[in-house]
């Protein structure tokens, strides 16, 4: 079983930074698969991010203001040029095995 932690979130002002991190533990096997997603207060869980073996994705509404890096069994997840609308629990994911507990980000304006 693969355990996910999220850290890294905080209150920032629109206009700054926040890099979040996703640590996988546990019975790792070989992961090609990391997902970002995040959930703003009384939305629905979005998809923002991906990183595979192939490259990285984004949505179109963080499209070059985020990026992606891997360490091994880590995943950051830079956002750069934050707004408000960013405002959300965001989540890592490994398809089909698990999620992190998830991370505030606050960004104010």
């Amino acid at each position: 079983q693969v355990q996910l932690v999220t850290s890294g979130g905080g209150l920032v002002q629109a206009g700054g930074s926040l890099r979040l991190s996703c640590a996988a533990s546990g019975s790792i096997i070989n992961i090609n698969h990391f997902n970002w997603y995040r959930q703003a207060p009384g939305k629905e869980r979005e998809w923002v991010a991906a990183v595979t073996s192939g490259g990285a994705d984004f949505s179109d509404s963080v499209k070059g203001r985020f990026a992606l890096s891997r360490d091994n069994t880590k995943v950051y997840l830079q956002m750069n040029n934050l707004k408000p609308e960013d405002t959300g629990v965001y989540f890592c994911q490994i398809p089909g095995q698990a999620w992190g507990q998830g991370t505030q980000v606050t960004v104010s304006s």
